[in-house]
């Protein structure tokens, strides 16, 4: 073989495992990411519905203050 064909196939190995290595920590991540969500979506849960620490009234109201772009100072103040 000649040098260059022996540069080229060193560099596609070297590459293919780069891109193996890559692909293998992302998998890693997008698991981890799914697990952190699965954690934050059951701490809303039961933050929400569970533990009445947020009533859905107050929530709602809350999107509908936001909706409407009213501040919190204005709200009480109507003339």
């Amino acid at each position: 073989m000649e040098p260059t064909q022996t540069l080229l196939v060193a560099v596609v190995i070297l590459l293919t495992i780069l891109l193996f290595i890559v692909g293998i920590q992302v998998i890693l991540v997008m698991i981890d990411l799914r697990k952190a969500i699965k954690r934050l979506n059951s701490i809303l849960e039961d933050s929400i519905l569970g533990g009445g620490l947020i009533s859905p009234e107050k929530l709602t109201g809350v999107v509908e203050m936001i909706k409407k772009n009213k501040r919190i100072e204005e709200r009480g103040s109507r003339q």
